[in-house]
């Protein structure tokens, strides 16, 4: 497991679903080796100042630079429907 810098871009309130936020991968580390997001890294978690605030949903298919997180009160929000 390896921590890399990403920019939440934008901010998607009026929505309740996957696309909560759009990330935009800036570190240079992780751009060299795979030129963005790739799959598998859907679920990753998004910390901002030590706190988890989501997870990497989908890559922008013309930008893997680019992408979509979901909130975490999205996901735990979901995840109460099944108990």
């Amino acid at each position: 497991m390896q921590e890399f810098d990403i920019q939440i871009e934008k901010v998607i309130t009026s929505s309740n679903d996957e696309k909560s936020m759009v990330i935009h991968v800036t570190d240079p580390e992780l751009l060299e080796i795979t030129g963005g997001i790739v799959q598998g890294m859907s679920g990753s978690p998004i910390l901002q100042n030590g706190r988890i605030v989501g997870a990497v949903t989908h890559v922008f298919v013309n930008d893997p630079t680019r992408g979509y997180g979901i909130f975490i009160e999205n996901m735990l929000a979901e995840a109460e429907k099944f108990e």
